[in-house]
């Protein structure tokens, strides 16, 4: 499974940077496959274990500020491994043909 999240103190200014990063701590600090981009961060691994990132991401966030917002997409796919690599492959493969 893949989960692509996007943690958001509210009610904080419009600095987030630092806030971000503690929920981003969380995930590298996991040891699952992961990756950040600009507006959201990606996890790859079993159900549990994902969702148990994603709940401690939002805390380290909520642990400082007074509201966070949470947006979650899952691709729920049984059996596939190293998907946040061999999904990227797959499409530069098809840019470059």
């Amino acid at each position: 499974m893949i989960v692509a999240f996007s943690v958001t103190p509210l009610g904080v200014g419009e600095e987030v940077g630092a806030y971000v990063a503690d929920a981003v701590r969380v995930v590298r600090e996991s040891g699952l496959p992961n990756r950040t981009d600009a507006m959201f961060t990606s996890v790859e691994g079993e159900w549990d274990e994902v969702m148990d990132v994603v709940k401690r991401a939002v805390a380290a966030v909520e642990a400082r500020a007074p509201r966070v917002s949470l947006v979650l997409k899952a691709d729920i796919r049984p059996g596939v491994t190293d998907g946040l690599t061999a999904k990227v492959e797959t499409v530069e493969r098809h840019l470059a043909g």
